[in-house]
């Protein structure tokens, strides 16, 4: 059984409300990192999975039963990507996912964009540097180049949804890095 506050916001994220979303993303992002940091011994390989996990949960949300962990759940869907990625080494043959994708909508500004949009570009740009490549170019891409979502998913050839868990978890850091700034 998931506590009220929980439910309340897998309920409101499964109506795709983007506060929801990164209240989840939030709040169990550091867990199922840290599983997969232990499994992998690798810190990117562990944030890939991550974001990839994020993605398939946020794409199959209306499949979880309240009744149930929603920590394992991610967890569990973690663990499954992390198996279907060895396996793959291990067959060494690439295949494109044509599925459809269910998509979460990007309704209004987070405080975490009022505060990205607050700061000077020299200061922004500076604070921009401070992330991992992967998330530098997807910030890049997205608020620089103004590149739709699907546009960068093919831009840097991967699936919308890890797109925008990318770009959430992008947007976090980079408010946290200037948070921390200004709190110097």
């Amino acid at each position: 059984m998931i506590s009220e506050q929980l439910e309340e916001q897998i309920q409101k994220a499964k109506k795709g409300n983007q506060i929801a979303y990164k209240y989840l993303l939030d709040h169990f992002w550091q867990q199922v990192y840290s599983f997969q940091l232990k499994r992998t011994n690798d810190e990117y390989e562990a944030e890939e999975i991550t974001v990839q996990t994020f993605s398939k949960a946020f794409g199959k949300l209306e499949t979880f039963d309240v009744e149930y962990n929603f920590k394992t759940w991610l967890i569990t869907i973690s663990k499954n990507i992390h198996i279907d990625l060895i396996r793959k080494k291990n067959i060494e043959t690439t295949q494109v996912d044509g599925k459809a994708e269910k998509t979460f909508v990007d309704e209004t500004p987070t405080a975490e964009d009022r505060l990205i949009t607050e700061q000077n570009l020299s200061s922004l740009l500076d604070h921009i540097k401070k992330l991992k490549p992967h998330y530098q170019e997807v910030i890049q891409l997205r608020y620089f180049q103004e590149m739709s979502y699907k546009e960068i998913s093919e831009h840097i050839q991967e699936p919308v949804n890890n797109v925008k868990v990318k770009i959430l978890r992008a947007k976090k850091l980079l408010a946290e890095s200037i948070t921390n700034k200004k709190s110097s």
